[in-house]
């Protein structure tokens, strides 16, 4: 039944993602867009500075030492997960991006080397843990894990999340858990080289192409900016986001009023 009603959500997509409709367009300077917020607050990464921009202000968050950011998980903005691959740790930022602790996986009494970190919530983030090449779900506050996939064969390219699932992309299939440590598909990786995700729709980018993934087939989604290099991506429940290096446009994914 689980799979039944993830796979409805998908085709509830595929009805109105071919007539996407642009809504805004605004001018954005960044290295990495992050993505936008539910308090439409714009989140991105320049010169290895996290920005966070809204209504109530704008407010940063850096940590020189630790190097790149890899990755940002804003499904949470009262605790929005950083994490920095090479020195494998991941910071806790508030609502003003002030830093609320971090982890550092070095450290831990049994040493984690990280590949991946997002939000599973309730205290626990989704891993992807280099040397057992599985998708793990931990626990920072008791310092537990519970491993959720079997080893992948395969680099992985892209993982996608949210509270509920996890979406593992490798050079050659993409897999679907839930908390439960259940495989809900599995499917040909397609040479894909990224997925975003908004609770149980996927969306992939390959080649400048948009696919919409939906029972284990794949469907073409007619690109709104052919002209354009997408270079980040983020969907949400009401609108698809399109970075191009100079522009973030924001597209309506609401069916059209017959």
């Amino acid at each position: 039944m689980k799979v039944l009603i993830l796979f409805l959500c998908f085709s509830t997509l595929a009805g109105f993602a071919q007539n996407l409709q642009e809504v805004s367009k605004i001018a954005l300077e960044a290295d990495t867009f992050v993505g936008i917020d539910p308090y439409k607050n714009t989140y991105y990464i320049k010169d290895q500075v996290l920005h966070k921009n809204g209504a109530e202000g704008a407010f940063v968050f850096n940590d020189f030492q630790l190097g790149p950011i890899t990755s940002v998980d804003i499904i949470n903005p009262l605790k929005v997960v950083v994490f920095y691959r090479d020195v494998n740790t991941v910071v806790f930022v508030d609502n003003r991006l002030n830093e609320i602790e971090r982890i550092n996986f070095n450290n831990l009494p049994q040493f984690i080397n990280v590949h991946t970190a997002t939000n599973a919530g309730n205290n626990r983030l989704w891993i992807f843990n280099v040397d057992t090449q599985q998708i793990e779900l931990y626990n920072y506050r008791n310092n537990t894990k519970v491993t959720v996939s079997q080893p992948f064969s395969g680099e992985l390219i892209s993982q996608a999340s949210n509270f509920n699932y996890c979406f593992a992309l490798t050079n050659n299939s993409m897999r679907t858990f839930n908390i439960y440590g259940s495989l809900l598909s599995k499917m040909d990786g397609q040479q894909f080289e990224r997925i975003v995700q908004q609770e149980e729709k996927v969306v992939a980018l390959k080649n400048n192409e948009l696919y919409l993934i939906a029972e284990n087939t794949v469907q073409p989604l007619k690109n709104p900016l052919p002209e354009n290099t997408i270079k980040d991506l983020q969907l949400t429940q009401d609108f698809l986001y399109i970075y191009d290096s100079k522009f973030l446009y924001a597209f309506s994914l609401t069916q059209p009023k017959k």
